[in-house]
């Protein structure tokens, strides 16, 4: 695993860490971790989130259509 050090953190923002920590029950550590984990991780996908909070496991079926084999068709302006 790799190391870091902040130096020149100002008292307000390590204040802030300090209670944002605390509300999530954390270390500072593991709160500063988690949040250069989610600044440097790849955006969830849209299908995820609707799956997430609207899939079957919420009572919702959700039919996942195949839109590269069966695109929409562009419209057209031309009259």
């Amino acid at each position: 695993m790799a190391n870091i050090s902040i130096r020149k953190l100002d008292k307000t923002a390590y204040m802030q860490l300090r209670m944002r920590a605390a509300k999530h029950g954390l270390s500072m550590e593991e709160e500063a971790r988690q949040i250069i984990y989610q600044a440097v991780s790849a955006p969830e996908r849209m299908s995820s989130v609707f799956q997430k909070y609207f899939g079957e496991k919420n009572g919702i079926d959700l039919d996942v259509l195949n839109q590269r084999n069966n695109p929409h068709e562009p419209m057209d302006f031309n009259e």
